[in-house]
């Protein structure tokens, strides 16, 4: 629910900006409507990227038994 409400709350301020650069709704709408899905492909290439990278990881140790 906590990632549902942000994606909501992130277009509805896309729309609200769109808005008031436009001045039209429908326009407005579009553009929120688009982001919602270029933002999904922008997030899933951004961690597939990150995924490969070893930047900040921490091995865990090694138990032995």
């Amino acid at each position: 629910m906590k990632t549902v409400s942000w994606r909501v709350t992130g277009t509805l301020d896309t729309v609200l900006i769109a808005y008031f650069i436009t001045k039209e709704f429908s326009l407005a709408i579009s553009i929120g409507f688009i982001e919602v899905f270029t933002k999904l492909a922008l997030y899933y290439f951004h961690e597939r990227i990150w995924d490969t990278l070893n930047i900040g990881r921490v091995e865990p140790p090694a138990y032995h038994i």
